[in-house]
C-alpha cells in the first residue's frame, strides 16, 4: 500500500490531541448520547409515543435528536483507540481479557439502561464489538502478508458481530478493520472511514478529533473508561426511573 511522503509518525501543527484528550472527548460524546437515548427516549418518548408535531413532546424530540446527532461521534473514535490501543499494548492477551470481563460487567448495566430489564439478548453491549475488532486485528495483523485471509477475517468478525447483535453490530468491526488497514494514510483512513459510516452520517464528524491526534498517549486513563460505561449507563438508569417512573 502506497504512503504519503509523511511517515506515520510526522505531525501537524493542528494535530493537538493526545489519547487521553480523545478519549475524554469521546467519553462526553458517549454520555450526551446516552442521555438522549437511555433518559429521553426510554423514559418520556417511547412512553408517549405517537409523537405529532406542534406539541410539547415534539420540542423534546428534536432535543433528543440534537444529543443523538451529536453523540453519534463516540463510537468511532473509541474504535480509533482501540487500533492504537492494539498497536501499541505490550500484552495483546492481557488487552483482550480485559475487554471480555468489562463485555461482562457491563452488561447487566446495558440491558437495564437499553432494554429496563435485568437480562436481555435483544442487544449486546459495545465491549462485545470492540473485542470482536481486537481479535480481527490480531488475525490481521498474523495474516498481514495475505489480503485474501484478511478480508475473510473481517467478513468472518462483521458475521459474529451480526449474529451476537452487538452495539453497532458490523458496521462496528467494519470501521474498526478501515482504521487498522489504512492507518499509515490518514487521508485514506478518513474518506474510507467516512464512507463506511454513511449509514449514520452524523458520526463521520468523529474525523476532525480524530485527524487532529497526535501519537502521544497523554496522562493515563487506562480504566476509567473501562469503569465509567457501566456506571454512567446505571446512573443514567436511575435518573430515568427516579423523574419518569420507568
Amino acid at each position: 500500500m502506497n504512503t504519503t511522503s509523511k511517515s506515520p509518525q510526522t505531525k501537524y501543527s493542528w494535530q493537538i490531541l493526545s489519547g487521553s484528550s480523545l478519549k475524554i472527548i469521546a467519553i462526553i460524546l458517549m454520555l450526551i448520547d446516552h442521555i438522549g437515548a437511555v433518559v429521553l427516549y426510554h423514559g418520556y418518548l417511547l412512553p408517549n409515543a405517537p409523537i405529532a408535531e406542534g406539541t410539547p413532546i415534539y420540542d423534546v424530540y428534536i432535543f433528543y435528536q440534537v444529543l443523538r446527532f451529536i453523540g453519534r461521534s463516540a463510537f468511532p473514535i473509541f474504535c480509533f483507540l482501540l487500533v492504537q490501543g492494539f498497536l501499541h499494548t505490550s500484552n495483546k492477551r492481557n488487552y483482550a481479557t480485559r475487554l471480555f470481563a468489562f463485555a461482562l460487567i457491563s452488561e447487566i448495566p446495558f440491558d437495564i439502561a437499553i432494554d429496563n430489564a435485568l437480562i436481555s439478548f435483544r442487544a449486546q453491549n459495545v465491549f462485545f464489538t470492540l473485542l470482536i475488532g481486537f481479535f480481527v486485528l490480531w488475525l490481521m495483523e498474523k495474516w498481514s502478508d495475505k489480503i485474501y485471509l484478511q478480508l475473510f477475517v473481517v467478513a468472518l468478525g462483521m458475521g459474529l458481530a451480526y449474529l451476537l447483535r452487538t452495539d453497532y453490530s458490523y458496521w462496528g468491526i467494519l470501521l474498526i478493520s478501515i482504521l487498522y488497514f489504512f492507518r499509515t494514510v490518514l487521508i485514506v483512513q478518513t474518506v474510507a472511514g467516512s464512507l463506511s459510516l454513511l449509514w449514520e452520517a452524523p458520526a463521520i464528524l468523529s474525523f476532525i478529533p480524530i485527524n487532529m491526534y497526535n501519537k502521544k498517549r497523554g496522562i493515563s486513563m487506562k480504566y476509567f473508561f473501562y469503569i465509567f460505561y457501566p456506571a454512567h449507563l446505571l446512573v443514567l438508569a436511575l435518573i430515568r426511573y427516579l423523574v419518569f417512573n420507568v
